[in-house]
């Protein structure tokens, strides 16, 4: 049987490069949390068999289903696409990694605590059975598949997405999005709106950008009073037309001359409001 190794585990190697570049932010260390994120760039872009292999991992980490076939069903395509990766590429991508790591990092790099440490070593294990094929063993191969489709239907934890990180602006990347406290607060209920608003914040926070970031958001702003506008013109509920007034009310009163945690956490609240006022009209 083979052991499992946290350095080869992709799950486990991205989070702890999010921990790390945390972990530098807070002690102002913007060099090496850079340098952490120039890692994901380049070894975690969409060219490579380590990316194709994270998105299997994520969806595994993440998908919630309502009940066991279709976990099933997951299961058997996430198998299919983890045969299809071109696993000597994989091998050597992943030793480029660990490579880059302990020269850029440090060895210590992969002391940090991982809560899901079990899930995810069971998750790269499975992965790895199912690149084997017939070598792999078998009843392990079977027990995994059982603990996983347990996990398919249970809440997931929320590892944040890699379309998240293409930006090397992002130097507060994990203070605004990949924080613990985020994941807990917003979930996966943040619909495209909300992910849209905290990954503009996340990507222009230095000084030179503080004016694009408030163009962006502004054109946020802007797009949810014309939405609202639209939404009350083909509303005939009294009711619903008085939620409408007031959520446009408090989108025009929303201050973008300085944007803080505050401001985003209002255009946050703004998209989940004009969201249930969607659903509302699309009901009657």
């Amino acid at each position: 049987m083979n052991k499992h190794n946290k350095k080869r585990n992709v799950g486990i190697v991205y989070e702890q490069l999010l921990r790390f570049i945390s972990e530098r932010l807070v002690k102002d260390d913007k060099r090496s949390a850079q340098a952490a994120l120039n890692i994901i760039e380049r070894r975690f872009n969409k060219q490579t068999e380590i990316y194709k292999e994270f998105r299997l991992f994520k969806a595994l980490a993440q998908t919630t289903v309502s009940n066991t076939p279709v976990a099933a069903a997951i299961l058997t395509e996430a198998k299919s696409a983890a045969r299809r990766l071109d696993n000597r590429q994989l091998d050597i991508e992943k030793s480029q990694l660990i490579k880059e790591i302990n020269y850029t990092l440090g060895i210590d790099f992969y002391d940090r605590k991982i809560p899901e440490y079990k899930d995810f070593a069971t998750i790269q294990t499975l992965l790895n059975d199912w690149q084997m094929g017939d070598r792999a063993d078998l009843s392990r191969v079977v027990q995994f598949e059982s603990k996983i489709i347990e996990k398919l239907l249970d809440k997931k934890v929320v590892l944040p997405p890699l379309e998240e990180q293409k930006d090397p602006g992002a130097d507060r990347l994990v203070v605004k999005i990949m924080t613990e406290k985020m994941n807990q607060k917003w979930s996966d209920r943040l619909n495209n709106e909300q992910r849209e608003i905290l990954k503009t914040y996340a990507f222009h926070t230095d000084a030179g950008s503080q004016e694009k970031l408030r163009e962006s958001l502004r054109r946020v702003k802007d797009g949810a009073i014309r939405a609202l506008a639209e939404f009350r013109r083909t509303n005939s509920n009294p009711i619903l037309m008085e939620k409408i007034d007031a959520v446009t009310k408090s989108v025009r009163d929303i201050d973008l001359t300085e944007v803080n945690d505050d401001t985003i956490a209002k255009l946050l609240t703004i998209s989940q409001m004009k969201s249930e006022i969607m659903s509302g009209v699309k009901d009657e």
